[in-house]
């Protein structure tokens, strides 16, 4: 037993010696292979920095060389321009030396001239004294023969001859004058037609004769029923809300819109035009379309003025006013549209203010304004003068302006080159042929009455006059005026129109009462 103890001692022994022979061999074969690997790595490391050292050493060659070249550029470029600016520098001198000596040239040939004139002008000076001298001597001589001839004393003399050099004088002075005045006349004639040509030919302005209907064309007559709606209510709600009369009659694709307030037909026009596209046509889409196309026109006013401001170069126009030039577009006076008048006025008095001297900016502004009231005169009534006036005294308008206002109608006194400019602009863009048309006009005057007489009663909201004139549509308020009273008012209405209006045959007058009640499903 101990024998193979021993035994098996001794082989676990030489078994271990062996292993670790065997592990120290293979662990040195290994560190031989990794030291070979360092070894080569350690090469190709150093053959790789050496190929990046040449590159480097190339690329910086080239780089010096590149440097040295765009150098030698730069220095003869600026080698160059300072030669150049020498060059130029040397050239200036020369110059100015040869204006230098000009110049002295020519100052001390000034002085030599100046000097021989100085000399002249002794030599005239002393035979002047000399001619003096013989002249007090001479007369002197004449006073005694004329004392001895005439027996009359120096004074005597003079005195005679004084009275008869001054009845001389005064004749002759009389006849100049009246050939002065008379010249002066002549010339401020032709002075004026040169003045109104010029304004004429420089200013072509167009002619603008406004009609009293519009018409709206349609794609299908099938649109007609639509328009009139069941039992007429669309085509009722259209012209209690816009004030305008609707005639649809057998032309064919058309309808017509009548009024005399360029203003409402345009509103209405443009919202029968917007319910045909939309297709749905209604009473209440209706007030809808109309107050949206009202917001519209006062939007496009403001902008229409402020286009207006700016072709004309005015500064300093207050907005409200800007907003009213723009509203001139629908009023209209004698068929001659107000708006076309007033630029016309205003392009004229500008360029007959520069012809005469004045400011023809400040004459611009006085004929733009110079009708402003007109814009304001079918809904308050009263003179456009008064309106005007007072329009442009609330927003601080220059005098002049005021002034224009004022004298463009008489009422006031003309106080500048630039309100003279405005009266014959304004008295030139009315008369010229087919401008205006009186009865049209008096036709105007007359709706407005109507309108002005049932606006005024009591409880009335709204008045229109349509049909040509020949009915007036007032509609009052449901809770201030029952259905009684809209009898009395209808009677009241006809019979002031009766007493104040001259019209041939009748005119209608229909009172509406509504009630509306508003409620809102939340």
């Amino acid at each position: 037993m101990l024998n193979e103890l021993l035994v098996g001692s001794g082989i676990a022994a030489v078994s271990g010696l062996v292993g670790f022979l065997i592990s120290k061999k293979i662990t040195a074969t290994h560190f031989d292979l990794y030291l070979e690997q360092a070894r080569a790595k350690s090469k190709a490391i150093e053959n790789e920095a050496q190929m990046i050292l040449e590159r480097a050493s190339i690329r910086s060659r080239e780089i010096e060389k590149e440097a040295q070249k765009r150098y030698d550029e730069t220095y003869e470029q600026v080698k160059k321009d300072l030669s150049d600016r020498e060059e130029k520098i040397h050239h200036n001198e020369r110059e100015f030396e040869f204006l230098r000596r000009s110049e002295e040239e020519k100052l001390t040939s000034e002085r030599a001239l100046i000097e021989n004139r100085r000399l002249n002008i002794e030599r005239n000076e002393r035979a002047l004294e000399k001619l003096k001298e013989d002249y007090h001597q001479k007369s002197e001589q004449m006073k005694v023969i004329v004392e001895q001839r005439a027996h009359l004393s120096v004074h005597e003399a003079k005195t005679i001859l004084l009275e008869q050099v001054r009845e001389d004088a005064r004749l002759e002075l009389a006849r100049k004058t009246r050939e002065l005045e008379e010249e002066t006349k002549e010339q401020l004639k032709r002075k004026a037609n040169y003045i109104l040509a010029q304004a004429t030919s420089r200013f072509a302005g167009e002619y603008a004769a406004e009609r009293l209907i519009s018409v709206i064309h349609l794609d299908d007559d099938e649109l007609k029923g639509r328009i009139i709606g069941k039992e007429g209510r669309n085509i009722k709600a259209l012209e209690m809300v816009s004030g305008v009369d609707i005639i649809i009659d057998e032309t064919p694709n058309a309808i017509i819109v009548s009024s005399f307030n360029l203003y409402r037909r345009a509103i209405a026009t443009k919202t029968i035009e917007l319910l045909v596209q939309d297709g749905r046509i209604q009473p209440a889409r209706i007030e809808e379309v109309y107050q949206k196309v009202c917001d519209e026109f006062e939007e496009a006013m403001q902008r229409e003025g402020e286009d207006i401001i700016h072709e004309m170069g005015l500064q300093g126009i207050h907005p409200e006013l800007i907003k009213l030039i723009g509203r001139l577009k629908y009023r209209s006076s004698y068929g001659q549209n107000a708006l076309a008048h007033t630029l016309e006025v205003a392009h004229l008095a500008g360029i007959m203010a520069a012809e005469m001297g004045g400011d023809s900016k400040l004459a611009r502004r006085a004929g733009l304004l110079h009708d402003i009231g007109k814009s304001l005169t079918q809904e308050h009534g009263g003179s456009h003068v008064d309106i005007g006036v007072e329009l442009c005294r609330r927003y601080n308008e220059d005098p002049v302006v005021i002034n224009a206002i004022y004298a463009h109608h008489g009422h006031e006194d003309i106080k500048s080159i630039e309100c003279a400019a405005v009266c014959a602009a304004d008295t030139l863009s009315a008369a010229r042929p087919g401008a205006r048309r009186e009865v049209l006009e008096s036709f105007l005057r007359r709706v407005s009455e109507i309108e002005e007489i049932a606006t005024q009663k009591a409880g009335v909201k709204q008045a229109y006059a349509i049909n040509a004139g020949r009915e007036v549509r007032v509609i009052v308020s449901a809770q201030s005026v029952n259905d009684d009273e809209t009898v009395l008012i209808a009677r009241e209405i006809a019979d002031e129109i009766s007493q104040k209006v001259q019209f041939p045959g009748e005119i209608k007058v229909s009172v509406i009462r509504e009630s509306r009640v508003v409620e809102y499903a939340r």
